[in-house]
């Protein structure tokens, strides 16, 4: 495949194992099952995707969803090129064409049209209807459906369907433990392991306001990106400051209070 949405991934995406989660996935694309990633955002869903595709050495189609995109972005449409009409696949059948694992990060985002495109990709049919052509793609055998979502901050409306959910294999993420946490903030960044553990502590801290003034705490992603903040020589309190507490919310009093964790831990002035 040489869309520019395609990825062969060369080199190991680092991921810290929580569970069961590679050898079940492992097993599920060796048996043809798609698979439905659920857990809070930056808890490592996309990582892990990339992960896998180093693992199956499949290339990978990462497409992130959202509400303006519609089933055609998805199988493709003709275009006019040189005055001539010409049929281009989209990304999904490009997946479905040649192999490979089709990500669709965030699936409720999407229109619900493009539901009607992917279930009978996700059931024993394996197949992709495309309607303009007139016909149905079979899947290559080396094709695997994932998708994700957050089931707690999405609204009712945008829910998955029991249709959708018990086509697939559903594995559950969250944020990893504190030692696995740090583990993983120091290889992706280099910072010591003793600011490591401030910082995952700095964001249990912010997870316990959930409900109470945010709608998630600081993810994983958040604590790397302060830490290569700090890395590169930003005081910790001003990286904490701009990378989470001004990402989580818009409301002083909310960033004020963050702020407040941050300077618990690491003392210093910072630029509110």
């Amino acid at each position: 495949m040489n869309d520019p949405g395609t990825q062969l991934i060369i080199r190991e995406p680092f991921y810290q194992a929580s569970g069961d989660e590679i050898s079940v996935f492992t097993a599920a694309c060796a048996n043809r099952l798609p698979l439905l990633l659920k857990g809070p955002t930056g808890c490592g869903k996309s990582r892990f995707v990339a992960h896998m595709a180093w693992r199956l050495k499949r290339p990978l189609i990462t497409i992130s969803c959202h509400e303006d995109m519609t089933a055609a972005d998805l199988v493709g449409r003709f275009l006019v090129v040189g005055g001539d009409t010409v049929w281009q696949d989209g990304p999904l059948t490009q997946a479905v064409r040649h192999g490979g694992i089709c990500y669709l990060d965030e699936i409720v985002e999407a229109r619900k049209d493009t539901m009607v495109v992917i279930h009978p990709l996700a059931d024993d049919r394996r197949i992709l209807p495309i309607e303009k052509l007139g016909g149905e793609l079979k899947a290559h055998p080396d094709f695997c459906l994932v998708i994700s979502y957050n089931p707690g901050y999405q609204s009712v409306l945008k829910e998955l369907k029991p249709s959708t959910r018990q086509r697939f294999v559903a594995l559950t993420f969250d944020y990893p433990d504190a030692h696995t946490e740090c583990t993983i903030i120091t290889r992706e960044t280099g910072i010591d392991m003793d600011t490591a553990s401030r910082l995952v502590e700095f964001g249990h801290l912010t997870r316990n306001l959930k409900g109470g003034g945010l709608d998630e705490g600081a993810s994983t992603r958040l604590l790397v990106h302060a830490a290569q903040l700090m890395h590169a020589g930003v005081p910790a309190s001003t990286a904490c400051t701009h990378t989470v507490a001004q990402a989580l919310s818009d409301d002083p009093e909310v960033i004020t209070a963050i702020h407040a964790l941050s300077e618990s831990l690491f003392p210093g002035p910072a630029r509110m």
